[in-house]
Parts: structure tokens; sequence; C-alpha cells
């Protein structure tokens, strides 16, 4: 028994199975499609009725290819499948005795029956069978297995005396006729399951929105993930599509657009729940024939992800800074310092808002958000990034900076139950008020975190930080490192990297993943995409300086 859980061995038999079944199952379609063997089956008909051995002929072929499709779930560590498979198999041996006395085969089905039995831990994975991948290819293959296990059958009555009849003649013998009829109810078999996986899989999930009760499951989740991050939070912007695990404690959310789902982060809720939720998502993507991808993975994440066999590239760092060691103490941090004392004595003045007393200030906030998006180009945001309504907005605590009574500057609270982090979402400012404000609030956070019992402050993303421009480097990393060094044009890289340096955070490396290495810029393209609204949204420009200016806050 030790040997049979060995991790090599382990890891082994879910291939290995997948090729034994398959063989099998398209020795047991051959097998249908041939002629029986004459002094066997003479003896058979001497004591079994001649119906019997129809139905088991036919039924033994269509087993075949039931082991055939099996197969694709073995390989997919389905628990389900290798239950299904000992049962098929433990069906199909009698059968072969039934149909024409083939012991061979018998044999051979249950010898491999008897070599899965002692292997189920290592098929863990407790997704339904109806949920195994199935794709255009995938039918291909098994259509071509079909097809030849036909042609088998027709170049054996070839040769068996019937070269010189028609196919009408030949279908009156009945040894032909049985075998024909076999290929044909397993051909008809796999059109059958392919019509109906294509067709009537499971549709893409819906965008779940205010209206929808997965919103409810998505808030109740998040309250109390054992897993989350700050981002997770974006699952409240309504603009996402969700999985959610049998026990409905976990979730996986993600964005289409075109071909490419991209899934933002990992799983949030249970951390046992993780590994077939992310098969799950790649199954459906897979049987939608569609790319999956993710995108903003942390380095905790990629032994799960490389488990599903997808290639992994960096995308950038993050900054996360760790809330017991910080301080503004110090020459090193003099101008932050200096910053936000100057503030404070100038009459900022800084408070926490929960969502249930937002109500009052919301039109306030939106004012200083209209006039902050005019001078920003691009517009609202979408999937990675959060963009103003008032109903996301009020799914989280506001930070507000007052001066003179008057509100200048917000930022949106992304927190997660177990305290980890805490992040900012939205930040919206006027440049009304005392200079480097952002300083100042950046400030107050951290001593409000702190107070809070929240163990680090997340930055945010720097993209294309940390990526290397060796000579050896993947040749993404080359090209995004050139384009963090000289594409300041196209996007403040470099400017947003050094303003979170002066916080001396702990940087934090973030991955995007693809099943092929070239699927990657395809998905990163999708990505960005997906967070600016489309083209259209890429090409908003800000408002021109000799535009009319936006009026003052009263």
């Amino acid at each position: 028994m030790r040997l049979f859980r060995h991790p090599a061995v382990t890891a082994a038999a879910p291939w290995t199975a997948a090729l034994l079944t398959l063989g099998i199952g398209v020795l047991l379609l051959a097998s249908g499609a041939r002629p029986s063997m004459p002094t066997r089956f003479i003896r058979l008909m001497e004591f079994e009725p001649v119906l019997l051995i129809e139905i088991s002929h036919f039924v033994s072929s269509v087993l075949g290819l039931v082991l055939v499709m099996l197969a694709f779930g073995l390989r997919a560590r389905l628990g389900g499948a290798w239950v299904a498979t000992l049962v098929t198999l433990l069906v199909a041996a009698p059968l072969s005795l039934v149909k024409g006395f083939v012991w061979e085969e018998s044999a051979l089905l249950l010898g491999l029956a008897a070599l899965l039995a002692p292997f189920h831990h290592a098929f863990p994975r407790t997704a339904r069978l109806s949920r195994m991948e199935v794709t255009p290819g995938w039918l291909a293959s098994a259509a071509c297995l079909v097809i030849g296990a036909g042609m088998i059958g027709l170049w054996s009555f070839q040769n068996a005396d019937y070269g010189d009849l028609p196919w009408w003649r030949v279908m009156a013998d009945e040894d032909a006729a049985r075998s024909l009829r076999a290929w044909a109810g397993s051909a008809l078999a796999l059109l059958a399951f392919g019509v109906w996986r294509l067709l009537g899989s499971a549709a893409t999930p819906p965008i779940v929105g205010e209206a929808d009760p997965d919103y409810e499951r998505v808030r109740a989740i998040l309250a109390k993930a054992e897993v989350s991050r700050p981002t997770s939070n974006l699952a409240l912007l309504g603009d996402k599509r969700f999985l959610f695990s049998a026990s409905g404690e976990s979730f996986l959310m993600f964005g289409v657009r075109g071909r490419s789902w991209i899934a933002l982060g990992a799983t949030v809720g249970r951390r046992d729940e993780r590994l077939d939720l992310l098969w799950r998502f790649r199954e459906l993507a897979d049987a939608h024939a569609a790319r999956p991808g993710f995108y903003n993975l942390e380095a905790e994440d990629l032994p799960d992800v490389v488990e599903l066999g997808f290639a992994i590239q960096k995308m950038g760092e993050g900054a996360v800074a760790p809330l017991e060691s910080f301080t503004i103490e110090g020459t090193k941090r003099g101008n932050l310092r200096r910053a936000w004392r100057k503030a404070g004595e100038e009459g900022a003045t800084f408070e926490i808002v929960q969502p249930d007393d937002l109500g009052p200030i919301m039109p306030e906030l939106k004012r200083i958000s209209d006039a902050w998006l005019e001078t920003h180009a691009g517009g609202e945001k979408g999937f990675s990034l959060g963009g103003f309504s008032e109903r996301y907005v009020g799914e989280f605590p506001v930070a507000l900076v007052r001066w003179e009574g008057r509100i200048i500057a917000f930022a949106t609270l992304w927190t997660v139950a177990s305290r980890s982090a805490f992040s900012i979402d939205l930040m919206r400012f006027v440049p009304e008020g005392p200079p480097r404000i952002m300083d100042y609030l950046f400030v107050e956070l951290i001593n409000w975190g702190r107070a809070e019992g929240y163990a680090a402050f997340d930055f945010g993303m720097a993209p294309l930080s940390g990526l290397d421009d060796r000579p050896l480097a993947p040749t993404l990393s080359r090209v995004g490192r050139l384009i963090f060094d000289r594409g300041e044009e196209i996007y403040n890289f470099q400017g947003v990297r050094h303003y979170k340096s002066k916080y001396d955070p702990i940087w934090q490396p973030r991955f995007v993943a693809a099943t092929r290495m070239w699927a990657i810029p395809l998905l990163l393209a999708d990505a960005g995409l997906l967070a600016s609204g489309g083209m259209a949204g890429l090409a908003k420009r800000p408002k021109k300086a000799d535009e009319p200016a936006l009026p003052k806050a009263a």
C-alpha cells in the first residue's frame, strides 16, 4: 500500500490510467466492429439466446465509447471518473463473454479494474462528471477513434468473403449487421453526447449585479473569507462573472472579452476549495473554446496555477507596507512628515465615514470625482480598477479630508475579514486646500489602520516594475522592461514606482498566467481593454486647459 501512495506513483497514476482506459475503450470499439470468432460463436449459440448476444454486442461497443470519454476525466483527476471507470470495466467484462466468449477482453478489463482500484487517492477532484473537459478538439479526436474502428470493421468484412458483394448484401448477413449496428450505435452515442455538451453545456455565467441574489452570496463570502485580499472587493463592482464552490463559501470572479476569460486573482473564501474552483474555471472555459487566464496573481497562488499547466509571467510588483514598523520619524521621511504636519496646521482634518452614513455626502463625493476625471485621461475604469458609482462607493468605508469645512479629497477603503491588509480603491481630490494633500491622507490612513489592527497597508501595483532585461531573460520580461524605461508617454510607470517607494514598502511580485506563453500578450491586452471600457475608453482624453473651468465648491 505504501508503494501506491508514493508521490511519484500518485503523480503518474492519472495519465497512466487515462492512456490504459483509452486503449481498452478503442479495443472494445474495434472488437464490436469486427466479425465474431466462428468456433466460439457457434458454441455460444448452443445455449445462449440470440437476443442476448445482440444486446451484449451493442452495449459492449457503447461502453467502449464510454471508456474513451472517461479517459479524459481520469486525465483531469476526477474522482467521479475513477468510480465510473471501475463500474464500466466491471460491467463490460462479463459482456465480452456473453457477446462471443472473448475471454481475453474480459481478462484485460478485469486486470485494468484491479490496477485502478488502489489509486482512488490519485483522483482527488470532486467536480461532477458533467463538468469534464469537452472541447471541439476532444470531440474530433473521439470521432476519429470511432471512424477508425468502423474502418477496421469494414476492412475485416471485405476480407471475409464479402469483397464481391455490395454493402446492402453485407448488411443482410447477421454477423456483419451486428457489427455495423454496434459501430453505428457508438457513432450515434458520440454525436448525441457532443451535441449535448456543445449546445447544452452550462452557459457562460452571467454578470452578477445588484438585482441578482448571487450578489448577496458574494457579500457574505467577503465578510468571512479565510483567504481574501483587498482587491477581492472588486467583486462588488458589478461587472464580474462568478463561479461558486459546492459549499457556497468560496468564489472565483472573472471577466470575458472575446475569447479571453480572465480571472482576477485567485479564489476568495476557503483555502481547501481553491484548487477545485481553479480547475472548474479552466474546464468551463475550455468547454466554450475560450482562452482562460489569471490576472494579478500573488506568489502563493502559483503552485495551484502550475498544477493547471499554465505558463506564468511577471507583470509588475505590489507595494505592501507593514504597519507595525512604519513611522514618519527620522531624516529619511522628513519631507513626508513636514507635508503631513503642514496640512494639519493649515486646517486639514481626517475622518472615516461608514457605508451607512454616506448618503448625505454622496453628492459632494460625486462632484469631486467628476472634477478629478476631467483632468485625467481614460474616464472611469473597471474590472481591475474601481469606478465611481453611488452604489459601488456605498459598499465601503470612505476616508475624507476636509479643509475649511469642505471635502477636498476622499478614498474608498478595501478591507478584508482577516485584517491581514487593507488598501484604497478610488482616490479622488480637487486642487483646493494645502499642497501634497494625498501625503496627508496616506499618513492618516496608516495611523487609522494600525489602530484598527490591520497588519499592512497595500499601496497597489506598480505595472512592469521589477522586470529584468538580462540577455537570457524571457522575451516578455525584456519587452516589459523596455516599456517601463521608455514608455512614460503611455503611462507614468516610473512615477508610480517612485511615489510608492517613499513609504519603504515591501515589493512583492505580481503575475499573469495563461495556458500558453504566446497567449499572455493577448490576455494582457484584453485585461487592459476590460479595465478601460474598450477602445473608446482608451481614446478618451482629459479636458483641455482652454475649456471652461469647473466651478469651485460652495
